[in-house]
């Protein structure tokens, strides 16, 4: 398969930038399930933009630099914010509708606050913004000729100094990647001028999460393996509230509703957060988990109550109708009965290192979305701001697509995927245990709170099933499930080591070994070569 473009993603990163790049050339687009399972799909909040005449770029410039703890990059931070107007203008052009007060189409939106916001900002359709963008997006992509394949799985990357058996500093090139067909069991070679990476987040990582079963950091773990640059992935952020429930193990219940009122109680129906920071329940993320995971091991407790009660039953129903019915569902009716709440993984700061138009330092790759690194986060994510930043990226990247599609490649031959002397594999059970071990070790030693003994025992114990799974990797047939093992074993061992090297507390990252912030921050680099 050869074409222009190969985009591994199909989250809104991945599927604005196919549809621009559509007009350039061929698009191959490829992901691991349906074009609608993705990130973006299960994002609750909205997109934060300026868009308001009593708002401004200074203000959300400023409220981003705060959230990010003094490492994100000022120039990153302005360009992102900056596009906002432009990027909801685009998405309505394209048909995204965002809530507003009443049925007309001038009709004021229905902007709403989240933790780390000076103003309300946060545009959204109902607590469903994810989901209506996502099919937006699909169904402007399918007008556009690109070729999807779904139930399909990067494997790895095809790079120049993997076809020399050696890398070059700075002359490194993709050339596409090895693809496997989930249905047959086939790997094929996608060559292509550009590659770009929109694999989304790493939630499968951790034992708790609010990702989707696809977000395994398949795109970092490539990436990495074939010399591209890594930074700040030490920087997880754990939504402090998911739902508590043994039937919903993963359902995110959004910082909107704090915005909108509600707020954090014990099992006791006391309130804690004040004790913990001057906005309390609209405190940046990484403070109210913490505070929350504070409070769970002084009392014991396996969750907090998130409380909206003082708001009625319709109310409710129209602003978060999606929640209120999974609750339901639960058996919690919100409008009577505070939600059983526990923090879990929700999102990486860090990835793959880029420039300010997505591309990485391997020539012919770019990265885009969450999997990637372009310094706007910087040491915590100010809410809302990802999907912004995943289309604003998406656009800066096919403005460099724009100007390097003329040039001449040179490809190598490619050769056809080799099996080796592979043979299928009567033992997947060792999949399920060290799939299970890690995600064990890496939410009990490499969690909200950390220590430089909990990393070291981490660090030990990722080494020893790195080589279990490289060498299962090479003996049998791979499979959709061993390349995820592979990858989350390789972002688990990328986080650890970014971990250890951060001697210091900031943003998401604290360690109680070293409690204070370092006076010049800077960002954790690791790369293989």
């Amino acid at each position: 398969m050869k074409t222009d473009f190969l985009v591994i993603g199909s989250g809104a990163a991945g599927l604005s930038f196919a549809i621009k790049a559509s007009k350039l050339g061929s698009v191959a687009l490829i992901t691991k399930r349906q074009l609608i399972d993705t990130n973006t799909s299960k994002a609750q909040g909205g997109i934060a933009a300026v868009t308001r005449k009593d708002d401004s770029f200074r203000s959300h410039i400023n409220d981003t630099l705060i959230a990010g703890a003094g490492l994100c990059k000022k120039e990153v931070v302005d360009l992102t914010v900056e596009g906002g107007p432009g990027t909801i203008a685009e998405l309505e052009e394209w048909g995204v509708k965002f809530s507003r007060f009443g049925n007309k189409q001038n009709a004021d939106y229905e902007f709403g606050l989240e933790g780390g916001h000076s103003k309300r900002r946060i545009l959204h359709c109902a607590d469903a913004t994810g989901f209506e963008l996502q099919k937006v997006l699909i169904a402007k992509a399918k007008k556009c000729g690109i070729k999807f394949y779904e139930n399909h799985t990067a494997v790895d990357l095809i790079t120049s100094g993997k076809l020399k058996k050696s890398f070059q500093k700075n002359n490194e090139r993709c050339f596409g990647a090895y693809v496997l067909n989930n249905a047959t069991g086939e790997v094929n070679a996608f060559t292509a001028k550009m590659t770009v990476l929109a694999t989304g987040g790493a939630g499968k990582v951790y034992l708790y999460t609010s990702n989707p079963d696809i977000a395994a950091g398949d795109g970092v773990a490539m990436a990495y393996r074939c010399g591209a640059t890594v930074a700040n992935m030490e920087f997880v952020q754990f939504h402090p509230t998911c739902l508590f429930n043994e039937k919903e193990r993963s359902f995110l219940i959004s910082e909107a509703l704090r915005g909108e009122g509600a707020v954090l109680r014990l099992k006791n129906g006391k309130k804690f957060m004040h004790k913990y920071h001057p906005l309390k329940e609209l405190a940046p993320r990484d403070i109210v988990a913490r505070a929350i995971g504070n409070e769970l091991k002084i009392l014991g407790d396996d969750f907090v109550y998130l409380d909206i009660t003082s708001k009625s039953s319709a109310y409710l129903k129209k602003r978060f109708p999606t929640i209120y019915a999974k609750c339901l569902e639960c058996g919690i009716d919100i409008s009577k009965n505070p939600i059983p709440v526990v923090p879990a993984e929700h999102y990486s700061c860090g990835g793959v290192l880029t420039d300010t138009f997505a591309q990485t330092n391997i020539n012919g790759l770019f990265a885009i979305g969450e999997c990637a690194c372009t310094g706007l986060h910087g040491a915590n994510r100010l809410a809302s701001n990802s999907l912004l930043e995943a289309i604003v990226f998406a656009r800066r990247a096919y403005q460099k697509a724009n100007e390097l599609i003329s040039e001449k490649i040179n490809f190598p031959a490619i050769p056809q995927w080799d099996k080796g002397n592979a043979k299928d594999s009567d033992e997947s059970v060792v999949i399920k245990q060290n799939w299970d071990e890690i995600r064990n070790f890496m939410w009990n030693y490499v969690g909200i709170v950390r220590t430089d003994k909990r990393l070291k025992r981490a660090f030990e114990r990722i080494k020893l099933l790195k080589k279990e799974i490289q060498e299962y990797y090479w003996n049998f047939f791979i499979t959709s499930d061993l390349i995820e093992l592979r990858n989350i074993a390789t972002v688990a061992e990328i986080i650890i080591k970014c971990a250890i090297k951060r001697k210091e507390s900031r943003g998401l990252h604290y360690n109680l070994d070293h409690p204070s912030m370092l006076k010049k921050p800077k960002d954790t680099l690791i790369k293989r070569f």
